[in-house]
């Protein structure tokens, strides 16, 4: 009789360490596993691949010292263990084939057919860069297992499989590539596997890497259990005898064992909550699988009379699924001697899913909408990662988004249409917005939490009920990128920055361009597409408008492009008009021109005051006034400097700090904000200096005008409030900056 899967789970590792039995061989661990399972002619077909792979892989040794064929049937056997498919398993077989020998993805495909090279295609694309070689190539590998992810889940399986057998065999390795290797998995392929639902798959990544990264604690922690596990046996085995005639006594059949929770999510436990072993109790656990939903319930209902419940230590996680689809009723009780015990309650098709995730569609066949949902979900999160992946400029900034959407902890919400959504521990109305839809992200002004307005900020709890406010004109903030938690949001807010940037930054670059040309004596309208298009091919890029966006922000000088575009052209003198350069030598600021051109903090400019413009590169143009410190520094560099102008009429506000020395008396603040307010101006920010035990005291302001003669308004009016001793413009640091010690004094 062919064994079970459970029963088979500990026939893995003497793959590796025993050698490695004939293909044919009912004995063979992998054919034990394939038995269990497949028909007759599918097994053919994987001892095709094996046959195949062992040829291909003969006389090739492991580092272990053992035949390499030992490695890609582990893989296979780890598979197998979860039901996994004929492809499947045969590209297991054959992953390391095309990497590592003449044969061809197109060989494969002739052999095994077009979908089990795609799978062998996918898995080979993910090893082609050593991970250990820079940051740049191990995200851009990541970035490739995305794509491949999207297009076959089971390419996935196949890599986690593989990675899973490897960090089983890593003591092969030196120590700091065992580190490198612990270090990735841990951060990468165990969260995946748990996002998938891999329960068993991701426990042991996780132990794994806990063991090469952090040796010495793995096996304090290790030999701690050992001991602890012999002096609880017996407290163990009277609650599990007492658990059993309980539910007995409410005819609730039911299959009840123990559990040990993993030594990696012990660590953690301990650091957390900075808690010594000997008071984490909660190590050993009992898992009740019943035959149906209902069956839950009322298991439940049986141990909380058995035993009194921790009211804040129960979790439903059936009427709310995790997100990788498990379900499981979870309750500590208060047992014997006052020892928590943790309990998990479910059905016996939860406790497949619980254990092989995504792989139950395979072993499981989606009869049920359960299984469907799941499939659903992990669809919904590959297609949010291909959109993450669009929206990153580059792979480094996809593997940080990545890092971000696999946070374990979540929370669920309500849509104002009942609908539950969940979002990582943390993550803020924002990060909602952008769950629902990017178009919402981007234009979100406000949010209604549980029917009361709340700033954006926010953070979400279990249960709210959340509406978004939006508005036509609105668009990202950049400080949102401090409060946000998901990938999906941080990359669309960054990508319509960077976008916005771009567009703007060329418009600048026009701008600057078509002064360097004028200053040529050259018409801009004369210079034609073919001569863009040369300039285009000359410096590699794909469109005109990264020229003209890179002049913008610096990267390139607009009088080099230029010459460049001049002397593309024949007979340029005779051919274009000559222009008085001297009534076109500045560049008119608008104050419209968004991230393009930058206001300098240090002396905030605004409309009346002389001004220069520097080119600063990735920052674009940076306005500052002729008296500004900053102007004599870097004088040095005249080439970086433009002649700049304000447009006579500009709408905006701008921002310029004051300070102010006023009597230390109860109401000042009010005042100087009424006074500020009666102006037509707005306070954008105020600090105080920290009290000393004078008679007066220091206020700083940032605030917002349109121009010179507005600020010289605001400033008579404030000396006319009789406890303004002194008021005066500054420039140097914002005034922000400065200690706000003693506020609530000014706002009595």
């Amino acid at each position: 009789m062919p064994k079970t899967a459970n029963n088979l789970k500990a026939e893995l590792s003497k793959l590796t360490s025993a050698p490695l039995l004939p293909a044919d061989s009912e004995g063979s661990a992998l054919s034990i596993r394939l038995h269990s399972y497949l028909k007759p002619q599918d097994i053919e077909q994987v001892w095709e691949g094996y046959r195949y792979a062992f040829a291909a892989h003969d006389g090739v040794v492991r580092k272990t010292g053992e035949p390499y064929i030992t490695h890609p049937v582990s893989v296979a056997c780890i598979l197998a263990d979860l039901h996994m498919d004929v492809p499947t398993i045969l590209a297991a077989l054959l992953h390391d084939v095309v990497e590592d020998t003449d044969i061809t993805t197109l060989d494969i495909k002739q052999k095994f057919g077009p979908q089990v090279a795609e799978l062998v295609d996918g898995v080979t694309k993910l090893d082609k860069i050593e991970f250990q070689s820079a940051s740049q190539a191990q995200a851009e590998n990541f970035r490739k297992m995305l794509l491949a992810m999207s297009q076959d889940v089971r390419v996935i399986l196949v890599k986690l499989a593989d990675r899973l057998h490897n960090m089983q065999t890593l003591e092969a390795m030196r120590p700091e590539k065992q580190r490198i290797i612990a270090k990735e998995t841990l951060d990468i392929y165990a969260p995946i596997a748990n996002r998938l639902g891999l329960n068993d798959v991701y426990q042991a990544l996780e132990d794994l890497s806990f063991k090469y990264l952090h040796p010495m604690r793995y096996n304090a922690i290790s030999k701690a259990i050992m001991a602890a596990r012999g002096n609880r046996k017996e407290v163990i085995s009277k609650i599990l005898e007492s658990i059993k005639q309980q539910l007995s006594s409410f005819n609730v059949e039911a299959e009840v064992s123990g559990r040990e929770k993993h030594l990696y999510s012990i660590y953690k436990k301990m650091t957390s909550k900075a808690t010594p072993f000997s008071q984490v109790y909660d190590i050993y656990g009992f898992r009740i699988v019943v035959k149906d939903l209902p069956s839950c319930y009322l298991a439940l209902g049986a141990l909380h009379g058995l035993y009194k419940p921790i009211p804040s230590k129960f979790k439903d996680y059936i009427a709310i699924p995790k997100a990788n689809g498990y379900q499981s009723l979870h309750t500590t009780l208060f047992g014997p001697f006052g020892t928590p015990i943790e309990v998990q309650i479910r059905s016996a098709d939860m406790h497949n899913i619980a254990d092989a995730g995504v792989a139950a569609h395979w072993l499981y066949k989606a009869s049920d909408a359960q299984l469907t949902a799941l499939q659903q979900q992990t669809h919904q999160w590959l297609q949010r990662l291909l959109d993450i992946q669009s929206e990153s400029a580059d792979s480094l900034d996809f593997l940080e988004h990545l890092k971000i959407d696999l946070f374990p902890d979540e929370v669920y919400v309500f849509t104002p249409k009942g609908s539950i959504m969940a979002l990582p521990k943390g993550a803020t109305a924002v990060d909602f917005a952008y769950a629902v839809h990017s178009d919402i992200g981007n234009s979100c002004v406000a949010v209604r939490i549980n029917h009361d307005l709340a700033p954006l900020r926010t953070e979400m709890h279990n249960g709210d009920h959340v509406e978004i406010i939006t508005g036509s004109l609105a668009k990202p903030n950049p400080a949102w990128l401090n409060y946000v938690v998901t990938g999906r949001a941080r990359a669309h807010i960054r990508h319509f920055l960077k976008s916005q940037q771009s567009t703007e930054s060329a418009h600048l670059g026009e701008r600057l361009l078509n002064k360097a040309l004028r200053a040529l004596h050259v018409d801009p309208s004369h210079i034609s597409e073919e001569h863009w298009q040369k300039l285009i091919r000359d410096y590699g890029v794909k469109k005109k408008v990264e020229i003209l966006s890179d002049i913008g922000l610096g990267k390139r000088q607009n009088v080099m492009v230029a010459h460049q575009l001049v002397a593309m052209t024949d007979d340029h003198a005779e051919k274009h008009t000559k222009l008085p350069a001297a009534s076109l030598d500045t560049i008119t600021i608008r104050g419209t021109e968004g991230m393009a051109v930058q206001f300098a903090p240090c002396c905030r400019p605004i409309p009346g005051d002389p001004i220069l413009g520097f080119i600063n590169k990735d920052k674009g143009l940076v306005i500052h006034t002729h008296d500004c410190p900053s102007v004599r520094k870097f004088k040095l560099d005249p080439d970086k400097w433009l002649d700049v102008e304000w447009e006579p009429e500009s709408s905006r506000l701008f921002k310029t700090n004051l300070n102010l020395t006023v009597a230390n008396q109860p109401g000042m603040l009010a005042q100087i904000a009424s006074g500020i307010a009666d102006a037509g101006s707005n306070i954008d920010n105020v600090s105080v200096e920290e009290a000393d035990g004078s008679a007066y005291a220091n206020l700083y302001f940032t605030v917002q005008v349109k121009n010179r003669v507005h600020l010289a308004e605001l400033m008579r009016g404030l000396r006319k409030i009789p406890d303004v001793v002194r008021i005066n413009r500054t420039k140097g640091s914002a005034p922000g900056n400065r200690k706000n010690s003693n506020v609530k004094l000014y706002s009595q």
